[in-house]
């Protein structure tokens, strides 16, 4: 049990990557950069400290592709040099290593190139899988290719979601900027890229990097994490089921038959009409993301997921946007007893990482959104620990005997 976290979020200084050029940009749906962040990428000791101090027992972290692979077949060794120090304290410290290949961002060159618009970008991906694989494979306790490979077909059923974004009027200027920086003809980024040409090529890239993190070094289970959310059908003819099939299970399929596990990251619940989302009514109860506040949906997720793979279950994010550290706490108790009932329906769910440790960089959201147990001063970098933080460390001692590492 532990915490999740992402290179570009929390990192800073990413600046090879394709993120770091449209948050950059004169006219950006981008919030804000991400800058420095919050600095981890030399304050990863004091991280992983403060890991362990609150009770967890494992990291889920990312390592970044636009570092790792600057320029195209060029690898750098002193990047992968500088995970194998992250991994290797994290592992001094007693925390099981939980590693994502790509967190949303990429490659500068590699947005540039078309992304994974382009079939060749599985046999890209899997080349980067492959020397990762050799580089650090002996340091990992498990590993996914793609966090939430299915994000945009999320969005896409939250109304005014795809198109909210497609429609802005920065949209268009944004993703011409970043072609004419980069000397591209389709800059395809995780918010630029056309969704119907970007899955079936993750798809098979997903595959072949199960393959490559499978032959390099050390045994470690492999799989890919998907968001998944609770969907409630209301009224006759709802599209439920409609949502499911096209959002959720195609990527389930994916992950049933390349790979070990099936991460679920759950954050609210969804109530589906005859036309898709039905609006939230009239005093719903909202975190700062805008969602419901609705931890139990958590229990519907990963029965759902097991149910539809077969596969063991990691819950590799969790948690909630709120100033409110008292409703973080809330959350975090209704999370677990939404889980509890779940493992005592049976399903083998092998780990619980809440989302997150910092309060970090949300992409479109700059830094908006506070999902963190710490609290990072954007100033100083001082990190200072929420009570939430310390509740989250006591349930762990409370749970933890049930979870398998």
């Amino acid at each position: 049990m532990g915490v999740a976290t992402a290179a570009h979020q929390i990192e800073g200084g990413n600046v090879n990557s394709d993120s770091w050029l449209l948050e950059n940009l004169p006219r950006t749906l981008y919030r804000d950069p991400s800058g420095d962040a919050c600095d981890s990428y030399h304050r990863y000791r004091e991280d992983i400290d403060i890991t362990a101090r609150i009770g967890c027992n494992a990291l889920r972290m990312s390592i970044e592709w636009s570092r790792i692979e600057p320029e195209p077949g060029r690898f750098s060794r002193a990047a992968l040099d500088h995970y194998a120090r992250v991994l290797d304290y994290a592992r001094e410290k007693g925390l099981a290593p939980f590693v994502n290949l790509i967190h949303f961002s990429h490659p500068r060159w590699f947005a540039a190139a078309g992304g994974f618009e382009k079939p060749e970008a599985a046999e890209r991906f899997a080349a980067y899988a492959d020397r990762v694989a050799r580089a650090l494979g002996d340091r990992f306790a498990g590993a996914a290719t793609f966090n939430e490979p299915n994000v945009i077909e999320v969005v896409t059923w939250t109304p005014n979601g795809l198109a909210g974004i497609t429609d802005n009027p920065l949209f268009q200027p944004m993703k011409r900027a970043a072609e004419q920086a980069t000397g591209s003809t389709g800059f395809a980024s995780l918010v630029t890229g056309n969704v119907g040409k970007v899955r079936p090529v993750m798809m098979r890239a997903h595959a072949l990097g199960v393959q490559a993190l499978r032959g390099g070094a050390g045994k470690f289970p492999v799989g890919v994490t998907l968001a998944i959310n609770e969907e409630q059908g209301v009224g006759d003819g709802n599209l439920a089921e409609r949502k499911k099939a096209e959002v959720y299970l195609p990527w389930l399929l994916t992950a049933a038959a390349h790979g070990d596990f099936v991460g679920v990251q759950t954050y609210t619940r969804n109530r589906v009409g005859p036309d898709g989302n039905l609006p939230l009514a009239p005093g719903t109860d909202l975190t700062d993301a805008g969602y419901e506040f609705y931890p139990e949906a958590l229990e519907a997720t990963v029965e759902y997921a097991a149910r539809t793979t077969g596969k063991p279950i990691y819950i590799t994010e969790n948690g909630i946007a709120t100033a409110d550290d008292a409703r973080r706490t809330l959350f975090i108790d209704r999370a677990f007893a939404s889980l509890d009932r779940a493992r005592a329906q049976g399903i083998d769910v092998r780990s619980y990482f809440h989302w997150t440790l910092l309060d970090c960089f949300e992409w479109l959201h700059g830094y908006s959104r506070n999902f963190g147990l710490v609290a990072v001063d954007r100033e100083s970098f001082k990190r200072t620990l929420k009570p939430s933080a310390r509740h989250y460390g006591q349930m762990i001692e409370r749970a933890k005997a049930g979870f398998q590492r």
